[in-house]
C-alpha cells in the first residue's frame, strides 16, 4: 500500500501489539496508528494508543454501532492517554451498512503497564 500510494517517511511494523508496544523503538513513536474492525473499541485503544506519540492519532474503522462503542471506550481512551474523539461516517463501495472512522487524539503518555499481556484486554476490557 505504501508503494502503491507513493508514500514517503512511512514505517510499517509487523508484530503483536502487546509485544511491539513495549519495545522502546515503537512505543509512542508514531503519528498515526490505524485498525480495521477487529475488536471492540476499548480493546483496540489498549492495543493501538501505546504506539501513538502525543499529538498523534489513532483511527479505527467501526460498524453501525460505532457511537455506542465510543461511549463504551471512554475509560480506555482516557487511561491510554487519549482525549478528543471524533466520529466521521463513511460509505464503503458495495456495502449498504453504516460505518464510521473513529479518530482518537493522543494527548498524554500511556502508562507503562499497558498494553496488558495477550488475551487480557479481551477478557477484562477497561
Amino acid at each position: 500500500v505504501v508503494d502503491e500510494l507513493g508514500l514517503e517517511g512511512v514505517s510499517c511494523v509487523h508484530a503483536r501489539a502487546e509485544e511491539g508496544a513495549r519495545n522502546k523503538k515503537y512505543r509512542e513513536q508514531f503519528d498515526l496508528a490505524v485498525s480495521r474492525a477487529v475488536a471492540r473499541l476499548p480493546i483496540l485503544c489498549e492495543y493501538c494508543l501505546p504506539f501513538v506519540k502525543r499529538g498523534g492519532h489513532f483511527l479505527a474503522l467501526k460498524g453501525r454501532a460505532y457511537a455506542e462503542e465510543v461511549e463504551e471506550a471512554a475509560k480506555a481512551i482516557k487511561v491510554m492517554g487519549g482525549s478528543k474523539t471524533e466520529m466521521r461516517e463513511v460509505h464503503l463501495p458495495g456495502l449498504d451498512d453504516k460505518r464510521a472512522i473513529i479518530t482518537v487524539t493522543k494527548t498524554m503518555p500511556t502508562p507503562k503497564v499497558y498494553p496488558r499481556k495477550a488475551g487480557t484486554p479481551a477478557k477484562n476490557p477497561l
